[in-house]
């Protein structure tokens, strides 16, 4: 098996860039997007010491779960070519396995991941709630074999472990670092490496700040709290408003940002930053997660609602 250093001691550092100075308050966007073209920004951490861990286990296969435009699914499938692993997706959604082909024309991320040798193990909605349970897993386990198992969404401490080299000493002069919140697992590791001035903020693409027990249980700090108001009604949803703001600031600052996480994030440090949330001369930092490789799938789920597609470079140029 080849070993998984020739993806992960590539280059891990990133740009801060300048983004703008809003009502006196500066925002900086670290850049995790541009560590890899395939396994990018929060993914390309939480799957380094997992990786790691198959390769000290001597496993051969890497399992993981997922929805059907999952970031993850995209990036363990990738990760596992790269570094020699046989990948095992299993997807929410059965009627997606009734015609895999049907399925792979329609949606890019399953294409990704399959042309990337990943098999997929499609399973009802009611059986993906199970996910965790020890039955489901050793059900998994007699089907596939003595596989590596990924959590959902990448985070369980090895996620944490590599998302804690996000922060450079550098990054010590800035107020305030702030992310987008999915599983808990990249806050909760840039809460680790932070420092005691810092105040971290996550913005959470779910309703609710139900994931708080699960990032104290990996953060070992106190200086962090959820911003709740900048979900736009939920997971992946979107409206017209928040395309817009990714559509310009796109045209604006040259940086692609996705519906899901980032958009959300920095729509909503926007927004905190021209009503007085934070003090004048506050230093912001914003990572950029990466998590672009979804948004050809959310055009065209933005087509059948009738909405503004999100503008891409590729589509910009034809």
């Amino acid at each position: 098996m080849s070993q998984p250093a020739n993806l992960f001691t590539s280059s891990a550092k990133v740009p801060n860039q300048f983004i703008a100075e809003v009502n006196g308050v500066s925002i900086h966007l670290k850049r995790e997007d541009l560590l890899h073209p395939e396994v990018s920004g929060n993914k390309f951490r939480k799957l380094k010491y997992n990786i790691t861990e198959a390769t000290s286990q001597k496993r051969q296969i890497l399992l993981t779960f997922g929805g059907a435009y999952s970031n993850h699914i995209a990036a363990t499938a990738a990760a596992g070519k790269i570094s020699g692993f046989k990948t095992i997706g299993v997807i929410r959604g059965e009627e997606l396995g009734e015609d895999l082909e049907k399925t792979l024309q329609e949606n890019p991320t399953l294409r990704f991941a399959h042309g990337c040798g990943m098999e997929f193990h499609f399973v009802s909605r009611s059986d993906y709630r199970e996910k965790t349970s020890e039955a489901f897993i050793e059900d998994l386990r007699k089907q596939f074999g003595d596989f590596y198992l990924v959590p959902e969404g990448g985070t369980n401490e090895f996620a944490v472990q590599g998302c804690e080299e996000i922060l450079t000493p550098q990054d010590a002069e800035f107020d305030v670092i702030c992310c987008a919140v999915g599983t808990g697992g990249t806050i909760s590791g840039i809460i680790n490496a932070s420092e005691e001035h810092q105040q971290v903020l996550g913005f959470p693409a779910l309703k609710g700040d139900f994931l708080k027990p699960e990032i104290a249980r990996f953060s070992k700090k106190n200086n962090w709290d959820l911003i709740t108001n900048y979900h736009f009604g939920g997971y992946a949803k979107v409206d017209e408003k928040l395309i817009n703001f990714i559509n310009d600031f796109r045209s604006r600052y040259g940086i692609q940002l996705d519906s899901v996480y980032t958009g959300k994030l920095l729509y909503g440090i926007f927004d905190l930053a021209r009503t007085g949330y934070f003090l004048e001369n506050t230093h912001i930092l914003a990572i950029h997660t990466g998590g672009l490789q979804g948004i050809a799938g959310m055009n065209k789920v933005l087509k059948m609602k009738n909405l503004p597609p999100i503008l891409t470079y590729d589509e910009s140029s034809i």
